[in-house]
């Protein structure tokens, strides 16, 4: 049985049906054979996507309740969007998706390019020589203030101030059209090549309605914040340019897996930033993302995240999966009604607040934990399947990583049970592809072959004694070139 063979038959079992060649099958499989391993093993890090992705449409559905807040109008290209849309899309670190609602809608980034452009910067630069220029403390005032800490620096990269002298940090001996095109070719890479596109329409509005920025740019300039030679116009430009680039929920949702990763788009399997900057990011998006309401969010979901004047939450969990939150109606501080209480309602089911992995937090769902843990419960499964002469879900266990020489009470293996039962094609799936011992004594010192004999199954008897001899033989026996493909990828995914 070949590799194809094995996997066309997981397809079947699972309810697929396709008709693939070898060639067909190679080409549709790509890069992606780490991502099929880990779904023969059930190795993915939330096991029970589907359970999880239906309590995030009931999450989804109580957040589209919330009525409040407005959208933004004073920029007038994000006054045209209307009320009513709201997506969430998520990507774990696996792999995994899920959307629901306005999920392939483009939107800007606005302020969630902030944290994007800090990683960048570090990731070319290093932390040292990006803070010589910007601080790493909360401000305490509104996010586009004239303010400065006592070393007049930006207070952090997610103030307007921070974010535009950061701007002028990346590419600066570059052109206009090189720098742009240079974030963006990170920012496709960190959301798999999905959607990652520009308005000119939003560009041309922030810089005719920009005169608080404006103000924060000569403020800048004024108090020799920027790096020598810096272009102060042509970094409000690009930070112009950087807060029109458009994303989806579904795009968005790979860049904050990519994040939550430790840099590698989980899409791609490609390192996109350095584990330094996307830790230093995370950092401060956990306290300084959510404009004056960061210390609350830190307190209520613990979790970094990055909100932008847009409607978009970017949110992040470490390890587990990245979220893209997008609803326009604002709160009076400039975040996204529906998608804080949408954040919070997650933190609330689930165990992902930074700290809810103290000891005594019991009461909080964690979609992580496998619900097939129980060992006695594989015994017993693979037991009752070698009884019934089950192939499909003796298949399904080879391919999910189940030890085949488990025993039971009685020492016995599903070689023992499958040979007294008489089921040849079990016994033939156990010793030819699992390549199990059929040397084992079960509590009253008899082998597999000795039940099949004491049953009268001459045909199972056959099969063991030369499989047996075989066995004993060599410590790995002739096997023919589809057998020993079959036998290398059980061992990988084993």
């Amino acid at each position: 049985m070949s590799f194809v063979a094995v996997f066309i038959l997981l397809l079947e079992v699972s309810g697929f049906s396709f008709c693939f060649t070898h060639v067909s099958f190679f080409r549709c499989v790509g890069n992606n054979i780490l991502l099929l391993t880990k779904a023969f093993r059930k190795k993915f890090i939330i096991p029970d996507f589907e359970e999880f992705a239906q309590q995030i449409n009931k999450m989804y559905d109580r957040a589209q309740l919330q009525e409040g807040g407005q959208v933004a109008d004073y920029i007038p290209q994000l006054a045209k969007f209307s009320p009513d849309l709201w997506g969430v899309s998520l990507c774990t670190i696996d792999g995994q998706r899920h959307s629901v609602g306005d999920t392939k809608v483009p939107f800007c980034l606005q302020s969630c390019v902030k944290p994007l452009e800090y990683a960048i910067a570090v990731h070319d630069l290093s932390s040292e020589c990006v803070h010589q220029f910007v601080g790493k403390e909360p401000s305490g005032f509104k996010f586009n203030k004239l303010s400065l800490n006592e070393d007049d620096k930006p207070h952090n990269p997610m103030v307007n101030a921070g974010a535009i002298v950061i701007s002028s940090l990346i590419k600066p001996h570059s052109n206009k059209a090189e720098r742009f095109d240079y974030v963006m070719g990170f920012l496709k890479s960190m959301a798999g090549m999905e959607y990652v596109g520009f308005s000119n329409a939003t560009f041309q509005s922030e810089r005719e309605t920009g005169d608080r920025n404006y103000a924060i740019g000569y403020y800048l300039k004024e108090k020799k914040c920027f790096p020598d030679n810096a272009d102060m116009i042509a970094a409000l430009d690009f930070y112009f340019q950087l807060c029109s680039i458009e994303v989806t929920c579904e795009s968005g949702s790979v860049m904050a897996a990519t994040l939550a990763n430790g840099g590698i788009c989980p899409i791609t399997g490609e390192r996109v930033l350095s584990a330094e900057a996307v830790r230093n990011m995370l950092s401060l998006m956990h306290s300084c993302g959510m404009y004056d309401f960061s210390g609350q969010f830190a307190f209520h979901v613990g979790l970094p995240a990055k909100s932008g004047i847009s409607g978009a939450v970017l949110l992040v969990v470490p390890n587990v999966m990245g979220m893209m939150c997008w609803s326009p109606p604002l709160d009076r501080l400039g975040n996204s009604v529906r998608g804080i209480h949408f954040c919070q309602d997650l933190v609330s089911h689930f165990n992902f607040h930074n700290y809810d992995n103290l000891r005594h937090f019991t009461k909080k769902h964690d979609p992580r934990r496998r619900s097939d843990d129980d060992p006695n419960k594989s015994v017993v499964n693979l037991m009752f399947a070698a009884y019934s002469g089950d192939i499909s879900t003796l298949r399904r266990f080879a391919l999910s990583a189940v030890n085949m020489d488990l025993r039971d009470y009685d020492s016995r293996t599903a070689l023992h049970i499958a040979a007294a039962e008489g089921h040849v094609e079990a016994v033939i799936f156990l010793t030819e592809i699992c390549k199990v011992n059929p040397l084992m004594k079960d509590r009253w010192g008899n082998t597999p072959i000795d039940d099949a004999m004491q049953f009268g199954h001459d045909v199972i008897v056959s099969i063991l004694q030369e499989y047996q001899r075989a066995y004993t033989d060599s410590d790995s026996p002739c096997l023919t070139e589809e057998q020993k493909t079959t036998l290398d990828m059980l061992k990988s995914i084993g």
